[in-house]
């Protein structure tokens, strides 16, 4: 293990920490919000607002584990506080020298896998981290990555406000000119928060519409289609396992993606597309009688069959046309019912529920 340096600025960067007013506040829903966010866009089961003390690190939230505060010396975050343009990404702590020998690695939470976008106070010293961390060796897609660095912002935002908010309880006599600023941050993270919405139903391999977009399109799809209800469909690659088994996942990433194309190209204007999870894809049909969306379905898997993949791709197909008074996820149940019909049949085909 290797202990973090001290910035050159070290003394500029404590005092400018030390005028928020923030260390040892209660935890407070908005950063918690934004830790969720994060771990969920990330896929980590652990997450925190970290903030670098003298001789602390301590934690405005934290998410998947216990605790205040740790020392300075054993803390990820008083490593990427050195870089504050950078996001600092740990694959493996056990192969990092600078974490090898760490306390949190070698013994509980375990942690291997670890990313930080620093905080940076309104002068630019880096105060702390929002960071995401997890047990597992893992990785950051450049989607998670932004996502990450716009979620750090929305906390450095935060950090701002409540500083401005203790200067209005101070200076009442100067409540329009503040008034005016709040506005302004107001506005800015509206607009993050518009940003992060779109990130958080968007998969960031293939850019389709992911499970929670779907979700709510469905509900609405469902909803609005009384007289002619929707079709769903669910999107197996057969027999993916193998592809990245033999070819490799760089590979199998390729497939999901040359398939994420053909899907929007068929469903553009027409319907939703998204990815489900894994290898498997949900295609939402409104206002589509059964027998236009088999066809449809059909279409598809002769497309996929015939892309020029360099090693066979098929899919299989499971159909469902939404049943009167039937929920969302007892018409998905029936379209995934239909998919392992089209398995056990030799896949490479299209099911119809009943």
């Amino acid at each position: 293990m290797i202990k973090p340096a001290l910035p050159a600025n070290e003394a500029e960067r404590l005092a400018a920490l030390q005028r928020y007013r923030i260390l040892d506040t209660p935890r407070e829903q908005e950063f918690e919000d934004l830790v969720t966010i994060a771990r969920t866009i990330c896929g980590t089961s652990m997450g925190a607002v970290t903030l670098i003390d003298s001789e602390r690190q301590w934690f405005k939230s934290l998410q998947g584990l216990e605790g205040e505060q740790t020392p300075r010396d054993e803390a990820f975050c008083a490593h990427a506080i050195l870089q504050p343009t950078h996001l600092t990404v740990v694959e493996d702590a056990c192969q990092d020298e600078r974490f090898r020998g760490n306390p949190s690695v070698t013994a509980d939470p375990f942690i291997r896998f670890y990313a930080g976008a620093p905080l940076l106070s309104s002068d630019g010293y880096a105060l702390g981290t929002l960071c995401v961390f997890d047990s597992n060796p893992g990785q950051l897609a450049l989607g998670q990555a932004e996502a990450l660095w716009a979620l750090s912002r929305q906390v450095g935002l935060m950090l701002e406000m409540r500083g401005l908010r203790r200067r209005i309880d101070l200076h009442q006599g100067e409540h329009d000119w503040y008034e005016a600023r709040l506005a302004e941050y107001y506005a800015q993270l509206e607009q993050q928060n518009v940003e992060l919405s779109e990130q958080t139903r968007t998969d960031p391999l293939t850019g389709l519409p992911n499970r929670r977009a779907l979700s709510a399109a469905l509900a609405e799809a469902i909803e609005r289609g009384a007289d002619r209800p929707p079709a769903v469909a669910i999107v197996d690659i057969d027999h993916f396992k193998q592809v990245n088994d033999i070819h490799g996942h760089d590979e199998g990433d390729r497939v999901l993606v040359e398939l994420a194309g053909v899907l929007r190209a068929h469903f553009a204007g027409r319907g939703m597309a998204a990815r489900y999870g894994g290898e498997e894809f949900v295609i939402l049909m409104p206002d589509t009688p059964l027998a236009q969306a088999e066809l449809q379905c059909q279409y598809l898997r002769e497309a996929v069959a015939h892309l020029p993949m360099g090693l066979p791709v098929t899919i299989s197909i499971g159909l469902a046309v939404q049943h009167a008074g039937e929920s969302a996820q007892e018409t998905l149940r029936r379209a995934d019912a239909a998919l392992y019909q089209a398995k056990a049949q030799g896949r490479d085909r299209v099911v119809v529920a009943g």
